[in-house]
C-alpha cells in the first residue's frame, strides 16, 4: 500500500452563527493539514466583531455611533478600511445623483427602519423637512485619515457592511489556504472553487411572493459574489400603501415603484452589495438603464399583473457562462 493511500480526503466543514441582527454561515472544503473549523471559526468571528464594533448603529460606542453624535464642523479619524467604505458610498451617491446615500439614518428613524425608530407610520411634513436638513453626501468629506461633516449627518453603512464583511472573510481563508469555500452574511454571499466531490456551489435567486422567498432559478458560483436587493423583507402599510425600506434620499421617502428585487453579480460582494441597492432604489427602468450602461451583472425582478417579470442584463447572462 502506498503511503498516499493513507491520505485523509478533503473534508466539507460547516460553521456558522450570529451577526448583524441576522446570522452568517460557511461551508468551506478543507484539504489534508488545511485549518481546523475551530481556527476558521475564530478568524471569522474576529472579523465579524470588529465589522460590529465600527459599523453597528445599534451600538453606542461603535465607530459609527462616534461619528454620529458629532455636531456639524467637526472630524473623527477612521481606520482606512472605514474610509475606503466611505468612499464607495459616496462614489455610489454621485453614480446616482444622490439617490443612493450613507447618511439617511435620520429618515430611516423616522419612518421607523432605524435603531432609533419610533413605531412604523407615515411621519408629519414637518418632521420630514426636518430630517432631510441633516441628510445628504455632500456634507461629508474626507481630510486625511479623518471623515468630517458640515451638518449634524449621521452615517448608515447596512446597504454595504455585509458585502464588506464577505470580503473580508474571502480573502482571509484564502490566505489561510483555503481554496473552495462559500461564505454568506446575512444574504450577501460568495462562492470560489467546488464541493468535495468537485461539483461547483450553487445558489437559489429569490422570488418575491408576498412574505416568503421562492428559489426561482439555481445558479452555478465560482469566483463571484451573490447580492440581492429586496423591497419585500422590510416594510410597513399606511392607509392602503406599502411603505418599504428602502429609501431614495432625494425624495426623502421610501421608494415607490414597481421594482421589488435586484440581484447583482460582482467579483466583489461589496460592489455587488452597493449596487443592488443603488439599483433597487432607481427602479425598474432607470435601474435597468444604468446596468446596461455601467455593465453591471444584474437581474431586475418587477411586479406585474399576476406576479413577476424577471430581466436579465447581458453582463448576468455573461458571468454565468463564466466569460
Amino acid at each position: 500500500m502506498s503511503l498516499g493511500a493513507c491520505d485523509p480526503a478533503p473534508t466539507l466543514e460547516r460553521l456558522g452563527g450570529p451577526t448583524m441582527g441576522s446570522s452568517y454561515s460557511i461551508q468551506y472544503v478543507r484539504d489534508p493539514g488545511g485549518p481546523s473549523r475551530m481556527e476558521v471559526l475564530e478568524t471569522v468571528d474576529a472579523i465579524l466583531g470588529d465589522i460590529d464594533e465600527h459599523y453597528s448603529t445599534y451600538r453606542g460606542d461603535s465607530t459609527v455611533s462616534q461619528f454620529n453624535q458629532l455636531p456639524a464642523n467637526h472630524c473623527l479619524a477612521l481606520p482606512a478600511d472605514m474610509l475606503a467604505l466611505v468612499g464607495f458610498g459616496q462614489h455610489l451617491a454621485e453614480q446616482s445623483q444622490g439617490a443612493f446615500d450613507l447618511t439617511v439614518e435620520p429618515l430611516l428613524d423616522l419612518w421607523g427602519f432605524g435603531p432609533q425608530a419610533r413605531r412604523a407610520e407615515v411621519p408629519d411634513p414637518l418632521q420630514l423637512a426636518q430630517a432631510r436638513q441633516r441628510v445628504g453626501y455632500r456634507h461629508l468629506r474626507i481630510e486625511g485619515g479623518a471623515l468630517c461633516k458640515d451638518a449634524p449627518v449621521e452615517l448608515d453603512f447596512n446597504s454595504i457592511a455585509a458585502g464588506h464583511a464577505v470580503d473580508l472573510i474571502a480573502e482571509r481563508l484564502q490566505a489561510m489556504g483555503v481554496r473552495h469555500f462559500l461564505v454568506e452574511v446575512t444574504g450577501e454571499l460568495k462562492a470560489v472553487g467546488n464541493k468535495p466531490d468537485g461539483s461547483p456551489w450553487r445558489v437559489a435567486l429569490e422570488l418575491p411572493r408576498e412574505d416568503r422567498q421562492v428559489a426561482r432559478q439555481v445558479i452555478a458560483v465560482d469566483g463571484l459574489s451573490v447580492s440581492t436587493s429586496g423591497d419585500y423583507r422590510h416594510y410597513f402599510e399606511d392607509n392602503g400603501r406599502r411603505y418599504s425600506h428602502t429609501f431614495d434620499a432625494r425624495l426623502g421617502r421610501p421608494v415607490e415603484h414597481d421594482l421589488a428585487a435586484v440581484t447583482v453579480l460582482d467579483a466583489s460582494a461589496l460592489q455587488a452589495d452597493g449596487y443592488s441597492t443603488l439599483l433597487l432604489i432607481l427602479g425598474a427602468e432607470q435601474g435597468w438603464d444604468f446596468a446596461m450602461a455601467h455593465g453591471i451583472a444584474a437581474v431586475l425582478v418587477t411586479r406585474a399583473e399576476g406576479g413577476f417579470v424577471s430581466r436579465a442584463t447581458p453582463a448576468f447572462e455573461q458571468a454565468l457562462k463564466g466569460r
